[in-house]
């Protein structure tokens, strides 16, 4: 098994956190994994990206140049990495920011209304735990527990009220994938 997901967007996102959550909850699961971020001197607004790595193999690079999935969080991110997927791949995008489709018919388009999703539940904030939801149903790589049990110990403990909103949110993503059909 081997999965290699790059995961693009703004900085203050939630890309960085979505990429650890898999990394760490692959960690949780026994696999072999590693989490490369990558992101510009600014904060907040800048470009940032991950690559994670998740494998029943020792992991030779953590740098992913096909991925096998894409999670895109702003429209710049898919005009970037659109062309790493590999044939076949999957490619998520957060349609409540992203106005357009990929060029490519080689790969299967998840339209995740992440933003609209996230701002339902009461916080926009967890748009990227919609995101990671639907990354989840689509490759069943993760169970729902384990993702929990990453959240509880990649937060600050002063932000563990949160956990049931983050897991409420990872629902409503995997709810989109199964509406959309595997």
């Amino acid at each position: 098994m081997l999965h290699e997901v790059i995961i693009a967007g703004f900085g203050g996102q939630g890309v960085l956190l979505c990429g650890q959550l898999i990394a760490h909850a692959g960690m949780e699961a026994g696999y072999n994994v590693t989490w490369y971020p990558s992101y510009g001197p600014e904060m907040r607004g800048g470009t940032c990206n991950c690559s994670v790595v998740v494998s029943s193999d020792v992991v030779g690079s953590p740098v992913v140049s096909e991925a096998s999935a894409l999670l895109v969080f702003n429209k710049p991110s898919l005009d970037k990495f659109e062309n790493a997927v590999q044939p076949g791949g999957l490619v998520f995008i957060n349609s409540s920011l992203v106005d357009r489709q990929p060029k490519r018919e080689d790969v299967t388009v998840y339209n995740v209304p992440a933003n609209a999703i996230a701002d339902g539940l009461g916080s926009s904030l967890v748009a990227n735990m919609v995101m990671l939801g639907a990354f989840l149903e689509a490759t069943d790589l993760l169970a729902d527990e384990l993702v929990e049990v990453a959240l509880k110990e990649i937060l600050p403990e002063r932000r563990h009220h949160l956990l049931p909103l983050n897991m409420q949110a990872v629902a409503a993503g995997r709810k989109v994938v199964r509406e959309h059909g595997k």
